[in-house]
């Protein structure tokens, strides 16, 4: 009795003709669109390039600002400035989404025994959102301390932190306060109708899915409150901007302000690159049907 080995059946699958024409055609497709896009950038550029560096005052411009000598002069001091905009950014934000979650829920509270605290979240919102930063600043750094108040702080620094804090407080709570108002009703209505309180529905089912959903925003707001940081110079605190001011209050060349925009432009871009993929990664999960 004869062993005949009985081979592996051949994976027989080829594609149709129409299946490899339409990927052909996509992928010349896609080479076309690189193409284009590739020539009209370099041309793009190019016409910029000539615009700018055959103009009349082009020589000029480049000593004042963007002269070398003045940018690694400048580079050390504006870095050491840069890291009380580091601080302020990480106190002042963790400030500011927790003051911010507070007053949306202030804002969102229902009842009519509660009004009186809606009314004065709602004041408080629309006064700092309407009041423009510098001017916030200014009072704080210049106006707290002419009340001459016992124990209240003289600091440029915290003073302005303060301010930003303010400000920043009555934008984050309307965003937490947009994302609090998407939940559908129905979902507080199925977890007081299984015995959950106001407070607990709030925390265990409203807030987790408002914040979620909030989240590109928050992210957009932090890269405002990373650049709004600068403003904190006028009020005599050496940061990034300061330190550049002095370089080049002593030098009449304005390198060390480009030097300082550059660095700020740095560290905002790779947080704007990470907002938009949260935000696309987020699109993809709620076009698919997943947890938002």
């Amino acid at each position: 009795m004869t062993v005949r080995d009985e081979a592996a059946p051949a994976d027989t699958y080829r594609p149709s003709a129409r299946r490899v024409e339409r990927e052909r055609y996509r992928r010349a497709r896609t080479r076309r669109s690189f193409t284009i896009a590739a020539v009209s950038t370099a041309v793009t550029a190019f016409a910029l390039y000539e615009l700018v560096v055959g103009s009349p005052g082009w020589q000029r411009t480049r000593q004042t600002f963007f002269s070398a000598h003045y940018a690694r002069l400048a580079f050390p001091q504006v870095m050491a400035g840069l890291w009380l905009n580091l601080r302020l950014l990480a106190v002042c934000g963790a400030v500011v989404l927790v003051a911010g979650l507070l007053m949306a829920m202030l804002r969102t509270l229902r009842g009519p025994v509660f009004f009186p605290l809606r009314a004065l979240a709602t004041a408080y919102v629309d006064f700092f959102r309407g009041l423009p930063l510098i001017i916030c600043i200014l009072i704080s750094v210049f106006g707290i301390p002419a009340l001459r108040l016992s124990g209240v702080t003289n600091d440029p620094v915290l003073l302005g932190g303060f301010a930003l804090c303010l400000t920043y407080t009555a934008y984050v709570a309307e965003v937490f306060r947009a994302g609090i108002e998407s939940v559908h009703p129905s979902q507080r209505a199925a977890a007081r109708s299984l015995g959950l309180s106001s407070a607990r529905t709030l925390r265990h089912v409203v807030l987790p899915q408002a914040v979620r959903r909030v989240v590109p925003a928050l992210l957009n707001d932090l890269v405002s409150l990373q650049k709004d940081t600068g403003l904190v110079s006028i009020g005599g605190a050496v940061d990034a901007v300061y330190a550049a001011q002095i370089i080049a209050s002593r030098s009449f060349n304005y390198t060390p302000y480009v030097v300082s925009g550059l660095i700020f432009v740095a560290i905002t871009v790779p947080m704007t690159r990470f907002t938009d993929w949260v935000a696309a990664r987020m699109n993809r999960r709620q076009s698919q049907g997943g947890v938002v």
